[in-house]
């Protein structure tokens, strides 16, 4: 298929992207530009680009696609919190419109990156399968949750929207976001020699490896239309939902030495659930995860020494609020995040 990829230049996209072209696929990314150069290691090849913001996408950009990964968006808490009139700009009234866009255009599939952070304050330390409550907490999790009824809506039978509820992501990209727990954790670990958790580490948190999640989306892209039409997935594996401080364990598993140190100075966290994903592997066989906890931190821990990970490096690229505050503070990016 003709694919395209937005968000194509991001820690996602970056892996997505040769997945994609991996299994075949004809793959043009999308991408805003805020972290093209922001990279850990050498520059990795690249699809073609069509360097446009979410928000300014037209018609004739979606032309002669067969289908879209949709990746686009501002991707964390703190950035939604900061500035939530834009996130819900970006991440869900752009969202929508790219997929009206799409629709009209003649493109059939539309596979979105929602999030397990949809579940939010879960209360419960059951499994959450996809028939379970939403409860978002951040603006970053209710403009996914907008963007699932709005592609509900929108599904008929030319159009095929799928939702990919993505566990928090891990492991290494070129484009590294060290601003999400397990890559976090392992960084504190390499550079610090011990591993620092600052909530009490009670909360359940389901992880999942970037290249998993990139192969979760090459699955759904090509199963049949009845297994994933106007369905949304949880990805990830049963044996990766973890409370903080398991997490904080496996990092010092993987990165001999080091010590646990959880302060609890920022207390409790609202956000708190365990995940179900059997839906996905009964629907979509093809995809059949991989990747543990264990092996991405250790996979992280050996990029970071490699490539020569530092503390301003961490802050200065591989934070997604501290990079774009900066693009700000140089004067370009404006307040609405659009480039000057």
């Amino acid at each position: 298929m003709r694919v395209l990829l937005t968000g194509s230049e991001g820690y996602l996209g970056t892996v997505m992207a040769e997945v994609l072209a991996e299994g075949g696929h004809d793959v043009v990314g999308l991408d805003s530009g805020y972290f093209i150069g922001a990279t850990l290691g050498p520059e990795p090849e690249r699809p073609p680009l069509i360097r446009r913001d979410l928000r300014d996408v037209s018609a004739e950009d979606l032309t002669g696609f067969d289908a879209i990964c949709h990746l686009a968006a501002l991707s964390n808490d703190p950035l939604g919190d900061l500035a939530p009139e834009v996130t819900y700009d970006i991440n869900h009234a752009a969202s929508t419109r790219l997929a009206r866009l799409a629709r009209d255009a003649g493109v059939r599939r539309f596979l979105y990156a929602s999030t397990c952070s949809v579940y939010g304050a879960s209360g419960t330390d059951e499994a959450l399968d996809e028939s379970a409550p939403l409860a978002p907490v951040t603006p970053y999790a209710e403009s996914k949750v907008r963007v699932e009824a709005d592609l509900h809506d929108l599904a008929d039978d030319d159009f095929e929207p799928v939702s990919l509820r993505n566990a928090t992501a891990f492991g290494f990209s070129p484009r590294l976001r060290a601003d999400i727990v397990l890559n976090d954790l392992v960084a504190s670990a390499v550079l610090d020699g011990e591993v620092v958790v600052r909530s009490d580490g009670t909360p359940w948190r389901p992880l999942v490896h970037a290249r998993d999640i990139a192969e979760a989306f090459l699955s759904c892209l090509e199963a049949p239309r009845e297994a994933v039409h106007d369905q949304a997935f949880n990805v990830g594996m049963d044996s990766e939902n973890r409370r903080i401080a398991d997490i904080a364990e496996v990092v010092a598993e993987a990165v001999p030495g080091v010590a646990v140190r959880i302060t609890g100075e920022f207390g409790g966290d609202p956000r708190s659930y365990r995940v179900d994903f059997g839906r996905i592997s009964r629907a979509v066989p093809t995809f059949k995860p991989t990747w543990s906890t264990l092996d991405g931190a250790r996979e992280l821990a050996d990029a970071y020494r490699r490539f020569g990970l530092t503390r301003p490096m961490l802050r200065e690229r591989f934070t997604r609020l501290a990079r774009l505050r900066r693009l700000q503070e140089e004067g370009r990016l404006a307040e609405d995040l659009r480039w000057r």
